[in-house]
């Protein structure tokens, strides 16, 4: 089967492919071992330092010609490009974020956890939160009640729970699959909402008080400026694009990682080579891609090697592809278009789940009797 009949095949069945068991696997239990052992001898493992301080200096530069254009632009309306661009580079910055804390640039793991936690700051968002949210989604992605990134949150990623919808939420669940990525533009908002709930939370916070004084300081640098040098509807504008961007990219950059690929039930017992990549999806496209969405294109191999640095994914997604192809593993890769149309898809499938009842005459007719 070809690369894109795989595809097809993979994510526009039934709405819910359910994994019930290792039955549904073939024995590759040995499969990671073996994969990374190639992986390994040939230096894929190693830290890139000179590619992120490139990657850092870059972003940076972007940033002081940002400034620059908001300084010298003044009151005028242009300056929602300059938004747009700061939506851009703080996404940018949270995809180093991501890196760091899967610990791909710095030697060390405290150390790459100080920079992560220092860069996610940057953007806004909690790293003691985001840390702990996305290490259960790397060890169960997709399986139900163990992968937050399934849970409810607006949209409903699960039948049981797209059934389960009431009032507005139930509204917007039938439809969900063409409003996702209008939703997104709220996406900035419910990040830096999520994150300071958590660090305001009652329970025990590693680094709350180093982390709430990095993003309180964060805002002021950012905002007072916008409104200080801007009138008061055009700083409003201002804040609501630079969030609106950087919501769409944040979700469009990890949406089509796994939404549509298959969910595994709670209680399977999978080998972890099966479980990871069968629920990930790649983006083709090379280099480009890999800029766009920080490295996430390559989510498969991503998720078997979570501390492999950006540049050595495209290499290393050669050895696991022929390694699917020679042991008869789905290996799943589509176009950044196709992806989006298959997670509408997906989740406008699931959104039949909160249809009214009554809205069928035969299911009220027997409802009535």
């Amino acid at each position: 089967m070809s690369t894109s009949a795989a595809v097809a095949s993979a994510t526009l069945g039934p709405i819910r492919q359910t994994y019930a068991g290792a039955e549904d696997f073939p024995p590759i239990t040995r499969a990671y071992t073996h994969v990374s052992q190639v992986v390994r001898e040939t230096g894929l493992l190693q830290r890139a330092p000179w590619f992120y301080a490139l990657v850092g200096a870059a972003i940076a530069t972007a940033f002081g010609g940002v400034i620059t254009g908001f300084i010298l632009l003044g009151q005028s309306w242009f300056q929602l490009l300059i938004a747009a661009a700061l939506g851009i580079l703080f996404t940018q910055v949270a995809f180093l974020a991501h890196e760091a804390a899967h610990r791909q640039i710095l030697a060390t793991g405290p150390a790459n956890d100080r920079l992560a936690r220092v860069l996610a700051s940057f953007v806004g968002i909690s790293y003691s939160w985001w840390d702990s949210k996305h290490s259960r989604h790397h060890a169960n992605p997709n399986r139900v009640g163990k992968d937050p990134d399934i849970e409810i949150d607006t949209i409903s990623f699960l039948d049981e729970d797209a059934a389960q919808a009431r009032g507005l939420r139930r509204m917007i669940t039938r439809r969900q699959g063409w409003l996702f990525f209008p939703l997104l533009t709220l996406e900035g908002v419910n990040l830096h909402y999520l994150s300071v709930k958590h660090l305001a939370g009652r329970g025990q916070v590693k680094g709350r008080w180093a982390e709430l004084g990095m993003i309180a300081g964060r805002f002021v640098l950012v905002l007072v400026p916008i409104f200080l040098l801007l009138p008061l509807g055009m700083a409003f504008a201002f804040v609501g694009v630079m969030l609106a961007v950087f919501g769409v990219y944040m979700g469009a950059s990890f949406a089509p990682n796994h939404k549509g690929m298959p969910v595994i039930d709670r209680d399977a017992k999978l080998d972890f080579f099966s479980k990871q990549v069968r629920t990930s999806r790649n983006i083709r496209g090379g280099w480009w891609a890999t800029w766009l969405m920080g490295g996430l294109n390559y989510q498969v191999e991503h998720h078997l090697f979570p501390s492999m640095a950006r540049p050595h994914l495209a290499r290393a997604r050669e050895i696991v592809r022929d390694f699917c192809a020679a042991n008869d593993v789905p290996y799943t890769e589509t176009s950044l278009g196709r992806s989006y149309a298959i997670v509408i898809e997906y989740l406008n499938r699931v959104g039949l789940a909160a249809r009214d009842p009554f809205d069928c005459p035969m299911a009220a007719q027997y409802r009535r009797v």
